[in-house]
């Protein structure tokens, strides 16, 4: 069984006087919700063994959060090519994985994110910050880079946890 959590970045200031979209950090809410997605996260036995995120300032300070609650024994991968990237751009960092790997998050941003969640499960919901949607499917990562291969398990939200 193979594990896919897509997680939206936590909820990012817009008043930090970061000169780019790319370089805007967390605010303190998504400084607090972070570290509770990755603590709701392990407490589920979600845990990845790799990390995929978008390399912008917000997805490194979430993934800081969540890892922090995870464990540090996580591969993580700071790539552009998620940065306001959607389904195509997932598919192409699946089928590059090893089978050998069962769970793996993928950290990014909307309306990227909402896209993939829809794409690969055919289910569509909302993806607020620190979102986390859990998918499951069974086969080896290249076929499991297309469109409703996966199952939807549920979905995270720091609101309700």
């Amino acid at each position: 069984m193979k594990r896919l959590i897509i997680m939206r970045h936590a909820k990012s200031s817009w008043s930090s006087g970061a000169n780019t979209d790319h370089a805007r950090p967390l605010n303190k809410r998504g400084m607090r919700d972070a570290p509770r997605m990755g603590d709701a996260l392990r407490e589920r036995g979600w845990v990845p063994e790799l990390a995929i995120s978008s390399d912008s300032q917000r997805t490194r300070e979430t993934w800081a959060g969540v890892a922090a609650e995870l464990g540090e024994h996580i591969v993580v991968t700071f790539t552009s090519a998620l940065y306001h990237a959607g389904p195509r751009e997932i598919a192409a960092e699946l089928a590059e994985l090893s089978d050998d790997i069962d769970t793996v998050i993928v950290l990014g941003h909307n309306p990227g994110w909402e896209d993939a969640v829809h794409y690969f499960s055919g289910v569509s919901t909302t993806m607020t910050t620190a979102n986390c949607a859990l998918l499951e499917a069974d086969g080896a990562w290249d076929e499991l880079a297309e469109a409703d291969a996966w199952t939807f398990v549920e979905i995270l939200r720091p609101k309700e946890l």
